[in-house]
């Protein structure tokens, strides 16, 4: 998926990450100081830059400050960095070994350029950055470098959701590594992972472990989005000699906003599609003993069929082994929606459950072929709070909390309503 500038959201990924795609992009930039680098002018100073002198040269003028002249073993997941002085436009190419020109996005400060994917290993490149000054005449800097050979220590960077996937409008994307991942390289692989939304939605993402990090927008996805997050990992250095596997590309959509109340003093769930009331359903949650956990809850996966088992867990006389219908998870310590024709009597007025959120078989049916992964269940007033991190419980925080998650500052909207990062009004009810 490509989107343009005003599609891309910028929750976790402000800083170095790329805003604007193109291999030849224009920028304003502003007046730096010079350091060493090559130069197109020849001569024995290989760290110098091209800055003309006098009426006939150029005003403007351009340095690579990475990858150096001639480095060798640079990682493929290198980014250019330049400086520009008086630079009225600039643009940047670069070249693999056979001439073949590499795409790549400029950062929004047009102080560096990191190519789509990651470089080939073991090979040559050659890098122009070209500043032009307001007299036209254009000051020109060249780097060639050599990337490393391919290492063997790696990390495997896998997404839960595949492409194409539809899910609900409370789905947070979840991306896996085969490793810990150091706190000190987790800024640097996060400015690496871009979410693009559209249209446009803030959200941010938040390490759940040194394995696994989930993102979400500031309010529920907005109905019927479409979204394309990207982990720029390939040939990453990642800490002790690891290096990451390869980039990620995932698209996929987000279907109608479907989302599932419930309210322990009226003992109903309220259900609103895309806003409006659809439908109220009779329930029973857990009794005392074992109460339902009180917050905002993710459908995890479905099952039409399965049996529930507790009897190695609770023993003969306190576990049940029963066949269960239209199960939909809700929690890893074992919270389902699930029809339970057992205590259909007195759903709507009495408690009876393990834990679960008991309906009818009727109700059980119509739920589970309207559903969706990642539609959002709001439990309210019963004697347990849920625990952050037993399911998907990214809904469960408040954003003030999610953003402490997050290896990167927070980089608010510049502006209420900017279309570059709109501080958008949830389609939904606001997050819990």
């Amino acid at each position: 998926m490509r989107a343009s500038q005003d599609e891309l959201i910028r929750g976790g990924t402000a800083g170095r990450g790329g805003r604007r795609r193109a291999f030849a992009a224009a920028v304003l930039a502003a007046a730096m100081a010079l350091t060493g680098c090559t130069s197109d002018k020849g001569g024995d100073d290989k760290g110098s830059s091209w800055q003309g002198g006098g009426e006939s040269g150029p005003k403007a003028a351009a340095t690579i400050t990475e990858p150096a002249a001639d480095a060798k073993d640079v990682p493929a997941s290198t980014a250019l960095t330049f400086t520009t002085k008086d630079a009225q436009e600039t643009t940047v190419e670069l070249k693999d070994s056979a001439g073949k020109v590499v795409e790549g996005e400029l950062a929004k400060d047009g102080k560096s350029w990191l190519p789509d994917g990651a470089l080939n290993y073991g090979e040559t490149y050659t890098a122009t950055v070209t500043a032009t000054g307001d007299d036209g005449k254009p000051a020109t800097a060249t780097s060639t470098f050599t990337t490393m050979a391919k290492p063997g220590k790696q990390i495997r960077v896998t997404s839960f959701l595949g492409d194409n996937q539809v899910v609900g409008v409370a789905m947070p994307l979840i991306v896996k590594f085969g490793r810990a991942i150091p706190e000190d390289y987790r800024d640097d692989l996060q400015r690496r992972m871009t979410v693009t939304a559209k249209p446009a939605q803030e959200g941010i993402w938040h390490w759940v472990s040194p394995t696994e990090v989930h993102y979400r927008p500031k309010s529920f996805w907005k109905a019927n989005s479409t979204v394309s997050y990207k982990v720029q990992a390939g040939g990453l250095p990642l800490g002790g000699g690891w290096y990451g596997r390869s980039d990620l590309t995932v698209d996929i959509k987000v279907g109608p906003s479907f989302v599932m109340t419930v309210d322990n003093r009226t003992k109903r769930m309220t259900v609103t599609k895309d806003g409006k009331v659809i439908k109220t359903i009779l329930v029973s949650l857990g009794k005392k003993s074992t109460p339902s956990s009180s917050g905002t809850m993710v459908v995890i996966e479905k099952l039409r069929h399965t049996v529930f088992d507790t009897m190695e867990e609770l023993g003969p006389e306190e576990g049940y082994r029963t066949e269960i219908d239209y199960a939909q998870r809700l929690t890893w310590g074992g919270e389902f929606i699930h029809a339970a024709p057992w205590s259909e009597g007195v759903q709507g007025r009495t408690n009876v459950s393990h834990g679960c959120v008991n309906v009818s078989m009727k109700d059980g049916n119509w739920l589970f072929a309207n559903t969706r992964m990642g539609d959002p269940i709001t439990v309210k007033g019963t004697e347990r709070k849920l625990q952050n991190g037993n399911g998907w419980t990214d809904w469960n925080m408040s954003w003030d909390e999610y953003v402490k998650g997050s290896a990167v500052p927070y980089e608010p909207p510049a502006e209420p309503g900017d279309d570059t990062s709109p501080a958008a009004e949830p389609s939904v009810e606001p997050t819990p």
